[in-house]
């Protein structure tokens, strides 16, 4: 089976070169399927050359901490101001049952005083880089905060977790191979951790993450989500002020917010 679009910029084909390949029991049905994933295809094509006139150029930013994972990067290497509209979406959600949150990623603490400001029960961070995890606790020491930090990445500290009725997942990869990795493997840099999610959120409790979602969510993304959950939801949030320097892998002024609940445990 061969299929062919064209459009004036470009041309896509499809050969699917075995019969056993997407084989419903009618070849109409085939055909159906077949011609919708092409269509799609286009269609996102097409979305993304609008989408791409909005971008700034950004710069090249290299991942280098894994040559000094015992000190703390610089701040705008964490988290850019930009990303700060964000950051208060994302802890609105995880706070408004005022229950007891995860945040995996502690940063530059941004996220954590706004989750503080939403008056949360309890509050739980995971913080890999053992300077920024200090700072963390030096902070809500002289806060009088009660927050429970842990030290590690989130894989390693799995068996410390508990259930939580909002949780807050924003990390970075600690070098360039992890981020590539990531990328080729997932659909969101936050993938690997659904199943975590999932195991820990209450039934009623709500999971977000940072999306790196434009104006939708991929049929992957989707799938992602819904082998964990059973219901998601999501917003643009529109008018990012992103600099044209942008340090960070994002160069356009939107991001989809996603909301996951109903963990299927």
């Amino acid at each position: 089976m061969r299929r062919l679009k064209r459009r004036a910029n470009y041309e896509l084909q499809l050969q699917l070169k075995t019969d056993d390949f997407i084989a419903p029991p009618r070849p109409a049905q085939r055909n159906w399927l077949v011609n919708r994933a092409l269509s799609e295809l286009t269609w996102d094509l097409d979305a993304i050359h609008d989408l791409a006139a909005r971008f700034v150029p950004g710069v090249e930013a290299l991942l280098n901490h894994e040559n000094d994972n015992d000190s703390a990067p610089e701040a705008d290497d964490i988290m850019e101001l930009w990303q700060l509209p964000i950051m208060q979406r994302m802890a609105d959600c995880v706070s408004s049952s005022h229950g007891h949150v995860l945040e995996i990623g502690y940063g530059r603490g941004i996220s954590a005083e706004m989750i503080q400001q939403g008056n949360v029960r309890e509050h739980t961070i995971v913080e890999c880089v053992p300077a920024i995890a200090q700072q963390c606790r030096d902070w809500a020491r002289e806060n009088g905060l009660n927050i429970h930090v842990l030290e590690g990445r989130w894989e390693d500290v799995q068996g410390e977790l508990q259930t939580y009725d909002g949780i807050f997942f924003h990390t970075y990869p600690m070098d360039s191979e992890e981020y590539a990795e990531a990328t080729r493997r997932s659909a969101t840099l936050a993938e690997p951790f659904f199943p975590v999610a999932a195991k820990h959120l209450s039934n009623d409790g709500v999971f977000t993450y940072f999306s790196n979602e434009i104006d939708s969510l991929s049929r992957a993304h989707q799938r992602a989500l819904f082998q964990e959950f059973a219901r998601i939801s999501i917003e643009p949030l529109c008018g990012l002020d992103i600099p044209e320097q942008v340090k960070d892998t994002w160069w356009i002024d939107q991001m989809m917010i996603v909301i996951a609940s109903g963990p299927k445990k």
